[in-house]
């Protein structure tokens, strides 16, 4: 959620700021503002909407200054318009926030009983009120801002500038990301690396109950009880150059065509092509001797890990539970002792996630996170992070990641089983030949874009889509009706196929496109028998298969796409790419802006 910048240093503040903001602009969100020194006074400018109204009231009316910090927001509390718009503040402070505080009504009565006179609908304000309250008592503003943090209840991360103290932010850190940048005679901060991405590769990480001062000289790193701490300063491998579109129309276009790649250089970690085994990163326990898995995430990153809950019990024998993590951390399930926790994240910051992992590591669980930012604070936290290589992803709906972390837990997969004694040198070969075979085969969906397009046309006309699956299909099925949903804001349920006529058949008739992903293997006649059933209602079938079961589906279907045929094993990974491409057609033909949906945000760290 939200964005964060700040800057100290010699040169204009604004126009460094806005740029970063753009690189911020992924996360979602609905205003956005900026705030710098001028003559030591705070001014600010603010507008609701994209980043293209702020930017042509800074051309109108510039801001000037060397020390700034700028908000991309996703409204929570009150509305998102131009007064709510961060930055927030008096005329002795400025402060941007990230997050919510969760205590902000005992705070604002307090501080309104106080004298403090508040202006916005937010949570976010209070924070400058109190630390205003706190600067016209007479203390400093690292005093000051101490002293608030010392109140604050919830999530945030923070950056705030005061009225003549130009070359001075103070940033701090709960729940929520923030990152230092270190340059040549200035410092920022940002909401993650990726703002600071042309900027700096130096950075340094705050730890949750951080807060730091940074001039152009450096910075100073605090704890919540006020004692210098040190803070590790780490190379970033991101560069400007790899969060451009690359000539596509959108960066979701790009992420999507990225796939083959993303699988492959995934692959590449934890598979030795020679001997075609797995090799997994030294784990500080036995897998042979987990007794129990719980696999926990969000949105897309939650089915990828039901997908992982289908291979690991059906190939290690292994018994695994499962939740999103935003039920499963106020649940308190009982949890095997020794048991293993594998928590899935694009960000490695999803507020939920985390807590999850809190949780799980609270009551002796060994801790295992699937992410890609290996970095993130779940990573700091993990006994072991399996990395995903598969880039910045921009979009706010997730395309590569998801593939990626579906490639890291197969390779999980074959590695429990080879630990548990279930799988000998012959089948581990086949199943990882499968794997390696993925990066072609993905490459060969894209020739069926024409295809897909087609489907699109049809998808496009309705209010409502079913989407059907069976077994690891059922995620896939999942994930394409969440696209659809996400981008072209079309109605859309998945369904276990078989589930279908225990209810969802009421809804389908001849306005109802129902998409089944439905590759050739055990399960095909079954769900070919529930499709029957749909079609006997009046249902339109729009049908992705494999080449193996394109002929008999097309006697059925209205719209068959056919991609290649792959092992059982893998086949999720690869159906998953087109459902992905047909939510992308349907956008561009109902004309929604794809890669800022709307409401969405892509790294949710508030609950």
């Amino acid at each position: 959620m939200c964005g964060i910048v700040g800057v100290v240093g010699s040169n204009q503040a604004t126009p460094v700021i806005l740029d970063a903001l753009r690189r911020l602009e992924y996360r979602g969100y609905d205003s956005a503002g900026i705030a710098t020194l001028e003559h030591g006074l705070v001014e600010r400018r603010r507008a609701a909407g994209k980043l293209d109204h702020l930017a042509s009231l800074l051309a109108r009316v510039p801001l000037p200054g060397v020390t700034g910090i700028g908000h991309t927001r996703w409204a929570t509390h009150g509305a998102p318009t131009e007064n709510n718009a961060h930055p927030h503040g008096t005329e002795r402070v400025s402060v941007v926030h990230n997050g919510i505080i969760e205590n902000f009504e005992v705070l604002r009565r307090e501080l309104e009983a106080a004298g403090q006179v508040f202006s916005t609908d937010t949570d976010s304000e209070t924070i400058a009120q109190l630390v205003d309250y706190h600067l016209q008592r007479g203390l400093s503003p690292r005093e000051a801002a101490h002293e608030c943090l010392k109140r604050l209840e919830g999530a945030y991360a923070l950056a705030m500038i005061f009225a003549g103290h130009d070359g001075m932010v103070i940033g701090a850190r709960h729940g929520a990301p923030l990152v230092v940048g270190f340059g040549e005679n200035e410092m920022f901060f940002g909401s993650d690396s990726l703002a600071l991405a042309p900027l700096t590769r130096r950075i340094a990480y705050l730890d949750d109950g951080d807060w730091a001062v940074i001039t152009p000289q450096g910075a100073e790193f605090f704890d919540m009880a006020g004692n210098p701490v040190e803070r590790p300063v780490r190379l970033t491998a991101l560069i400007a150059a790899s969060v451009g579109k690359d000539g596509y129309r959108h960066y979701m276009e790009k992420e999507l065509h990225e796939h083959p790649v993303v699988i492959g250089q995934t692959l590449q970690r934890l598979i030795d092509p020679a001997t075609r085994r797995v090799v997994m990163p030294e784990l500080p326990f036995d897998l042979a001797a987990i007794p129990r898995a719980v696999v926990t995430a969000c949105g897309s990153a939650f089915y990828a890990g039901m997908i992982g809950r289908y291979w690991i019990e059906q190939y290690a024998r292994l018994p695994v539970d499962i939740d999103v993590a935003s039920e499963m951390r106020y649940r308190n399930p009982p949890l095997a002792q020794g048991g293993l926790g594998l928590l899935i994240s694009q960000s490695g910051e999803t507020a939920d996630t985390l807590a999850a992992l809190r949780g799980m590591r609270a009551v002796g669980q060994h801790i295992v996170s699937v992410l890609n930012v290996e970095q993130s604070t779940m990573a700091r936290e993990s006994d072991a992070v399996l990395g995903t290589v598969a880039g910045p992803e921009i979009s706010v709906a997730s395309t590569k990641a998801f593939t990626a972390q579906l490639s890291v837990l197969a390779c999980l997969t074959i590695a429990l089983a080879r630990a548990r004694g279930l799988m000998d040198g012959a089948m581990e070969e086949a199943m990882v030949t499968a794997l390696l075979d993925l990066p072609s085969k993905a490459t060969e969906v894209f020739e069926r874009h024409d295809e897909i397009r087609r489907m699109a046309t049809i998808v496009a006309e309705a209010r409502d889509v079913l989407y059907l699956g069976r077994g690891a299909m059922f995620p896939v099925a999942l994930e394409g009706a969440l696209k659809l949903k996400e981008i072209t804001y079309i109605h859309a349920e998945a369904y276990a196929a078989g589930e279908m006529k225990h209810g969802p058949i009421s809804l389908i008739d001849s306005s109802v496109p129902v998409v089944a992903t439905v590759p050739s293997g055990p399960l095909f006649d079954k769900t070919l028998s529930n499709l029957q059933e749909a079609r006997a209602r009046g249902g339109r079938l729009l049908v992705f298969t494999d080449m193996e079961g394109a002929p008999r589906l097309r006697e059925i279907a209205e719209c068959v796409v056919a991609i290649p045929t792959v092992d059982e094993f893998v086949a999720p990974i690869l159906q998953t790419i087109p459902v992905q491409i047909l939510a992308y057609e349907v956008a561009l033909l109902k004309g929604t802006d794809v890669d800022q949906p709307r409401n969405l945000a892509k790294s949710v760290t508030v609950e």
